[in-house]
């Protein structure tokens, strides 16, 4: 028999969806009745095999409401509730990156008095055993303060601040992301199964568990974390001694790095996990969208990404039963290891990224490519991460600024002129701004070896020539893991990475 519940998103600060309809939900013994009480209007519901949902109307903004929902002799009150804007912050570390490290986080947690943000962060729990309903229970919404925020996305508190400012409303951020996952940790098995390039992550994952039961899956995971934690311990004694140690000489002490660890039912990297474990616990809270940071863990197949995050954007949309819900990306910015070759695997994830932009009705990008560090897959900055999304919901979703405002310049068309390529740009009416000298652009004839470019920026335009390339057929800029960013629109945001034709490798 299922005890009353009211699904664990539901709690006092929480934030609900302004000017749409609102469900609130959860679980019960079918038959019984569902009571709800808000702004002086009651509604009700009887309960449903083991679930409930009240869809309360559309209301506007405002704040200090309190809520009561009753059932049986149970009764469930909530105070301190907004109506404002809901967005979900999703995707893996670069998400989930802390406010309090973050460049400038401590003195945001000091001086951002009053601001008008709320966080609720979906637990991060990979099995539901006994310790994921005692998580889920614990978790509630929290006001803005210089303790609680601490632990909250930098990414999701720098883009709800922005709106709020400029929307005047409160703004709930709800986090549901986990470092190091691949976009197929957050789809469903039935999702990856019916397509036949991307069933391969299922049945990776169901040949590393085959002939494993789930204690010997266990104990397994249970062994690696033990493992992992000494490295990791040992590692980071050794980069406080000497920060320029090599990874090779790291591994040599310490020894093999084992992380993500063996893929198995309790790993949370196994595909679909994630999604059964966290996404779907909150769903359907009524959102205004989501916005996300991901991609670094799917470059080992890079290719496959644009239909990954094209069927993720699908899956979400359906679930949340709302097939024109915003969903805002962040474009991965320049970045590679110093042991690494630039193995471009980066660039296609770039690539995949603004092509599902480009083809996906209702989305959003925020281009980023010169927020990234050498060496760093986690950039400090994510102050102009959270404000370029904020830029994309301002321009795509509340419709308060114009697109020369939200983007930078975007390459749209090239035509071949005496010897050279012309390019030309969506968002650049203004010109172009060089910082330093313009880098990054290469052209290749019908060898398709690419050399260094000559650039001349004429306006709108830019035109690439090469003395090593006689008749130039292919263009790319920036096409590198990681290399400076030299060009920007006038309003300070980067030209996008691109290349002119994905037929340009032999």
């Amino acid at each position: 028999m299922a005890k009353f519940k009211v699904a664990a998103i539901f709690s006092s600060n929480m934030v609900l969806q302004r000017d749409k309809n609102i469900k609130i939900f959860g679980q019960g013994k079918n038959g019984e009745e569902v009571t709800l009480q808000f702004l002086g209007q009651t509604y009700s519901t009887n309960i449903q095999g083991e679930s409930w949902t009240i869809t309360l109307p559309p209301m506007p903004a405002g704040d200090g409401y309190e809520m009561i929902i009753s059932c049986a002799n149970e009764q469930k009150r909530f105070d301190n509730i907004a109506i404002g804007e809901v967005w979900l912050a999703g995707g893996q570390s670069n998400m989930e990156y802390e406010l309090q490290n973050c460049e400038g986080g401590l003195d945001m947690l000091q001086s951002d008095k009053g601001v008008k943000v709320r966080f609720y962060y979906t637990p991060k729990m990979a099995t539901m055993d006994e310790e994921f309903y005692r998580a889920e229970e614990a978790s509630y919404w929290n006001e803005f303060d210089s303790e609680s925020a601490r632990a909250w996305s930098a990414v999701g508190y720098i883009f709800a601040k922005k709106l709020s400012e400029e929307l005047g409303v409160t703004v709930g951020i709800i986090g549901c992301n986990w470092g190091g996952t691949s976009a197929s940790c957050w789809i469903s098995k039935k999702a990856l199964r019916e397509d036949a390039e991307l069933i391969s992550y299922l049945d990776e994952y169901e040949k590393a568990i085959e002939g494993k039961s789930v204690e010997e899956q266990i104990l397994e995971y249970k062994e690696y974390l033990e493992y992992q934690n000494r490295f990791d311990k040992m590692s980071s004694e050794l980069y406080k001694k000497d920060p320029d140690i090599s990874w090779n000489k790291v591994q040599e002490i310490c020894g093999e790095n084992r992380y993500p660890g063996p893929i198995n039912c309790v790993n949370p990297m196994r595909p679909s996990g994630l999604y059964e474990c966290m996404l779907r616990r909150i769903m359907p809270y009524t959102l205004k969208g989501f916005i996300y940071y991901q991609g670094e863990s799917d470059d080992h197949k890079p290719l496959m990404y644009q239909k990954l995050l094209t069927r993720l954007i699908r899956q979400w949309r359906e679930d949340w039963e709302d097939q024109t819900l915003p969903f805002l990306n962040v474009q991965l910015p320049m970045h590679r290891y110093k042991a690494d070759p630039d193995w471009k695997h980066w660039c296609l994830i770039r690539e995949a990224q603004m092509n599902t932009y480009q083809t996906i009705k209702n989305t959003g990008i925020a281009v980023i490519l010169d927020c990234g560090e050498f060496n760093e897959i986690h950039p400090k900055n994510k102050k102009p991460v959270g404000e370029r999304l904020a830029l994309q919901a301002l321009y795509h979703v509340y419709k308060q600024i114009s697109a020369s405002q939200a983007f930078g310049p975007i390459y749209r068309s090239f035509i071949y002129r005496n010897g050279a390529i012309e390019l030309h740009f969506d968002y650049a009416d203004d010109g172009f701004m060089v910082k330093g000298e313009p880098e990054g652009f290469e052209v290749a004839g019908y060898d398709k070896i690419y050399h260094k470019a000559e650039v001349k920026i004429d306006q709108d335009t830019i035109l690439l020539s090469s003395s090593e390339v006689t008749e130039p057929r292919y263009a790319r800029y920036c096409w590198t893991n990681y290399g400076e960013v030299s060009i920007y629109g006038k309003n300070g945001l980067p030209l996008a990475p691109f290349r002119i034709s994905n037929n340009d490798s032999e």
